[in-house]
């Protein structure tokens, strides 16, 4: 088992070479008063506001601009606290990897339930993209503490990417409006089908990553002979 501070981080992600530069420059251009915790609490808001936008969907679509808002703001905030952290050299390992990652359940929840409850997606589907990012956060969590490896990136894609397709998609609800499709087994609307998507990629990554790794570990550590351990 390992320290926060030891963990190899994995974030090998499409718009990486474009996102860490700007990053760092971020963090080199923050003011003094800027501190991680405050980035932490500017990415909340950010999410806030995404909810409250996909529910005033209801009044009018051009609230999904101030959505798409929302994510500039959470992105700001989630991505710059650990790098601020990390170039001012004031990381605090235990702490830093707890409230991040506690907060970051936290705000994907408000993010997804907020898209479920707009016009735009039936609930049950966004409840399953839900439920797909939540266990693959416990797998990545899971791993960290077993072999010291935080993966954030799985095939290039990460939070920055899924920040993206979800502003692209809202961009589309807004020019296309609401688009409902009768399908066997209920009615749902045209968006539904890249949430769901979504959704079944990350059951997919859980499932393959969760077989892949424990059989990596099945081999490493070995059943304990007759007698052994007695």
């Amino acid at each position: 088992m390992t320290a926060p501070q030891d963990h190899k981080r994995v974030n090998d992600i499409l718009l990486g070479p474009i996102e860490r530069p700007a990053l760092q420059w971020l963090a080199a251009h923050a003011p003094a008063w800027m501190t991680p915790d405050k980035l932490t609490a500017i990415g909340v808001v950010g999410a806030l506001l995404i909810f409250l936008s996909y529910l005033a969907t209801a009044i009018h679509p051009a609230f999904l601009w101030l959505a798409s808002l929302g994510f500039l703001i959470n992105w700001y905030g989630d991505s710059l606290d650990g790098t601020l952290a990390r170039y001012r050299k004031i990381q605090r390992p235990k702490y830093g990897f707890f409230i991040d990652h506690t907060v970051d359940a936290f705000t994907e929840t408000l993010i997804v339930l907020g898209l479920g409850l707009s016009i735009y997606v039936t609930f049950n589907v966004a409840a399953l993209a839900l439920i797909g990012y939540l266990m693959l956060s416990v797998f990545v969590y899971v791993r960290t503490f077993v072999d010291g490896v935080f993966q954030i990136s799985y095939s290039k894609l990460g939070p920055t990417e899924v920040r993206v397709i979800l502003v692209a998609l809202n961009t589309a609800m807004f020019f296309f409006g609401v688009r409902t499709v009768n399908l066997p087994f209920g009615q749902f609307t045209l968006y539904d089908i890249p949430v769901a998507l979504i959704a079944l990629i990350l059951f997919v990554i859980f499932a393959v990553s969760t077989w892949t790794k424990a059989r990596e570990l099945a081999a490493i550590d070995r059943p304990p002979k007759p007698g052994q351990g007695t």
